[in-house]
């Protein structure tokens, strides 16, 4: 069975986004991008909620030939592009999937479904950035098998908070470290 394993950068006060949506607010560090790109090397499809698919879509297809970015981000690029992509929306529709054509529509009332098909193929981790709704709704529901935590010094007092609605679900430590760099903490959970 392959894991769904959700990875995302925190405020040391529990914010996963700054006051406005604003996601640039998070103490971002060189050990973040190692790390993700550490995950998408682990993995073959990438489940996202549409606001994250569509933001990281605008974003990493042209930075793969970028000289001006660092080789992280040139290879996050690459492996962005070349993963399958599963996109839980009810509005996103194929046409707007360009250049990621390896894209799959899910409406919302099938996610749960599709998720677990996804867990039960062949293959390497299924992995989630961004996309907090999901994964909140998947954690809740039983199918995400690890949360990655990536706590950065930044006291942000406002914003989204990276848990929300429903009931908590309990969670055990699997691992905490510090990243390269000293900057973040990452701390891996699993549902208790």
């Amino acid at each position: 069975m392959r894991k769904l394993i959700v990875a995302n950068i925190v405020s040391l006060d529990g914010y996963y986004e700054g006051p406005g949506n604003d996601v640039m607010a998070l103490p971002f560090a060189d050990a973040f991008s190692d790390y993700n790109a550490e995950r998408l090397r682990a993995a073959d499809t990438v489940l996202l909620g549409r606001r994250s698919y569509e933001g990281f879509k605008s974003y990493w297809p042209s930075i793969a030939d970028d000289t001006s970015q660092a080789p992280v981000e040139r290879e996050i690029s690459r492996l962005m592009g070349a993963v399958d992509k599963v996109v839980i929306s009810d509005t996103l529709t194929q046409d707007r999937t360009a250049p990621w054509h390896n894209t799959e529509i899910v409406g919302r009332a099938g996610a749960h479904a599709r998720v677990a098909e996804l867990k039960d193929a062949p293959g390497k981790e299924i992995l989630m950035f961004g996309s907090r709704t999901l994964w909140n709704d998947l954690l809740a529901a039983g199918l995400v098998d690890e949360l990655h935590l990536m706590i950065g010094p930044a006291l942000l007092g406002a914003g989204t908070p990276v848990f929300g609605g429903g009931s908590p679900v309990p969670l055990r430590l699997l691992e905490s470290r510090t990243l390269p760099g000293g900057h973040l903490v990452l701390t891996r959970h699993a549902p208790a």
